[in-house]
């Protein structure tokens, strides 16, 4: 499992404040922080942008409208506004003019918007495997998917499973493949073709509490190691579901497996139903 993406993204709670200026630039703002792992870039970015923001779905481009002015500078909430101009059809050469970002970056985000307006041009019944197995592998979740094709989550899932679209669990090397890697990071993606590790099942599963926002800091991480720490007492293996790079739930020797991924219904439910556990706990 030596290769493997890593985006992190800020979270910045600047609309809870009247008066702040919503520009971003060497001053700290941020409130906290996501790492989202993957195997492609585009899988990465739009697992950190939903854990950013649980409201949001991914790489939207239906968020905001296109603002030029808005593209020059940078924000909490310009990548929505990016999405929309490559929507827009605006070219890269041009978003690069505007936003200086890294013409690298700019084609990986046209691929995700490409995508996404191909998926707008088709029905439910329209998805292949083939398709389906594209969206994953770029990091569409299935609510993402849905909405695009004017559909349900649920059926979405459903229609997943049957197509045998479902995720891979990898384990991160930080050893370069010289010798066997055992690091308790685990990440979970569509672009794999095996598990990295074996399901015996057995352990009890805890949820962590994710980014830091004004209102919900430490204290609750401190709820998630507090269980950690009572169910290793209690003799019980331990599975740790978070995303927040700055917490303690997230120590590689806390818990016996830790996820580093996305706390939702659909990713929840995925590891779930590989690891089958004897009790989930919400912190």
């Amino acid at each position: 499992s030596l290769d493997y993406c890593v985006v992190k993204i800020p979270r910045w709670d600047l609309s809870k404040f009247s008066r702040v200026c919503p520009k971003i630039g060497s001053s700290m703002k941020s409130v906290g922080e996501v790492m989202a792992i993957g195997r492609k870039f585009e899988e990465a970015f739009q697992k950190a942008l939903r854990m950013v923001d649980e409201n949001v779905n991914g790489f939207d481009p239906n968020l905001k409208k296109v603002n030029d002015t808005e593209l020059m500078e940078p924000t909490d909430k310009r990548m929505f506004v990016l999405a929309a101009a490559l929507k827009a059809g605006y070219s890269i050469d041009k978003l690069y003019e505007l936003t200086k970002i890294d013409h690298w970056f700019l084609n990986k985000m046209k691929n995700i918007v490409s995508f996404h307006m191909m998926l707008e041009s088709i029905d439910q019944q329209d998805l292949t495997h083939d398709l389906l197995l594209r969206a994953k592998q770029i990091g569409f979740s299935d609510k993402q998917i849905a909405i695009a094709v004017r559909s349900t989550e649920l059926a979405v899932r459903k229609q997943r499973f049957e197509f045998g679209v479902i995720p891979f669990v990898k384990q991160i090397d930080t050893v370069a493949a010289e010798w066997p890697a055992t690091t308790n990071y685990l990440y979970v993606t569509y672009n794999a073709s095996s598990h990295d590790l074996a399901f015996p099942g057995g352990h009890v599963m805890v949820l962590g509490s994710g980014v830091y926002r004004i209102g919900s800091s430490v204290e609750f991480d401190w709820c998630a190691v507090g269980c950690l720490r009572e169910l290793r007492n209690l003799g019980k293996k331990t599975i740790m579901v978070n995303y927040n790079p700055e917490t303690v739930s997230t120590d590689y020797d806390m818990c016996d497996r830790l996820y580093f991924e996305e706390i939702s219904f659909e990713v929840v439910m995925d590891i779930y139903s590989l690891e089958d556990p004897d009790g989930v706990i919400l912190s």
